[in-house]
C-alpha cells in the first residue's frame, strides 16, 4: 500500500489498535507544553501547592492549570490531596508511578 498510513500497512490494520505503542500512550499523557513543564516543577520540589505552581510556570492561566491537573490526575501521573481546611488547601505531587521516570 503505497502512501498509506504505515500503521496500517499491517496485516489487517488492526495490530497497532489492539496495542498502542508505549511511546504513542506516554505523549499522549504528557506531551503537551503545559503539562512538561508541570512535571518540571513536581519532579524539582516534590509536593506543591496549586499558587506555587501558577506562580512558577510562566504564562500559563489559572483555567489551563486547573485542566491540565485534572488530565495528569485522571492519568495517574499527578495525586491531588485536598485538606479540609478553610480557606481550602490542596496539595499536587507525583504518583510512584510518575516518580520513577525521574529516576
Amino acid at each position: 500500500m503505497a502512501g498509506g498510513d504505515p500503521e496500517k500497512d499491517n496485516k489487517t490494520g488492526t495490530e497497532s489498535e489492539a496495542s498502542p505503542c508505549p511511546v504513542e500512550t506516554t505523549l499522549r499523557m504528557v506531551g503537551h507544553r503545559w503539562k512538561v513543564l508541570i512535571l518540571r516543577e513536581l519532579f524539582r520540589g516534590g509536593i506543591k501547592r496549586f499558587n506555587e505552581l501558577l506562580g512558577n510556570i510562566n504564562g500559563i492561566t489559572p483555567k489551563v492549570l486547573t485542566q491540565k491537573l485534572r488530565e495528569m490526575e485522571r492519568d495517574g501521573i499527578v495525586v491531588r490531596k485536598m485538606y479540609p481546611e478553610v480557606p481550602p488547601r490542596v496539595e499536587y505531587s507525583l504518583t510512584p508511578l510518575a516518580g520513577a521516570c525521574a529516576q
